[in-house]
């Protein structure tokens, strides 16, 4: 996790490298001021004597790391496909220390997840491990919730909703009400 200061907030350094235009850095921006509007997270520009930071780069992929690391800690926007609000809050979320919501602990009773559907090498994306719920119902509606036919080879769907395979996921915009109160638990906002 990040650390929180004496204030409250909890600042954590970003640099964003100069091969994106200005449009695109003010999409990243903008991903990066919308947590203070909803929690003690506050994104400040890096500075020389700053020994952790997030450097957004633009690389193959849209991708975070989970968790602080520590050092120089890539987050990748790439030009192409990734600058869309929703999927830089989906990456820092990731860099705050969150994983896919089709991961969580609790999913089978939420999501089947039809892994003979998946690419041979992407199966990893839909591993269940011991997830930072704090306490919120699994969210259809979560920035972190993959789309129906993520990693797809054929067409056919990767995950299903349980019990009405109908119901509509994966499609988030924002960051969801439970997203926000994940957060805020975690960081004792």
């Amino acid at each position: 996790m990040w650390g929180k200061w004496s204030d409250g907030k909890v600042y954590i350094p970003y640099y964003i490298t100069n091969h994106f235009s200005s449009r695109e850095k003010a999409i990243i921006t903008r991903g990066l001021e919308s947590f203070s509007s909803f929690s003690c997270i506050r994104f400040r520009p890096s500075r020389s004597d700053d020994r952790d930071w997030l450097q957004i780069e633009s690389q193959n992929g849209c991708w975070s790391y989970v968790g602080r690391s520590g050092g120089k800690q890539v987050v990748s926007l790439a030009r192409s496909g990734c600058l869309y609000h929703g999927t830089v809050q989906h990456e820092l979320l990731h860099a705050l220390g969150f994983n896919h919501e089709q991961t969580r602990s609790d999913r089978d009773n939420h999501i089947q997840v039809l892994l003979h559907n998946v690419v041979s090498g992407m199966q990893h994306n839909f591993n269940k491990i011991a997830t930072l719920n704090q306490g919120t119902p699994y969210d259809y509606n979560s920035v972190m919730q993959y789309h129906k036919y993520a990693f797809s080879r054929n067409n056919q769907p990767t995950m299903l909703p349980i019990p009405n395979p109908n119901v509509s996921f994966g499609n988030a915009q924002e960051m969801s009400s439970n997203d926000k109160a994940r957060l805020n638990t975690l960081y004792k906002c």
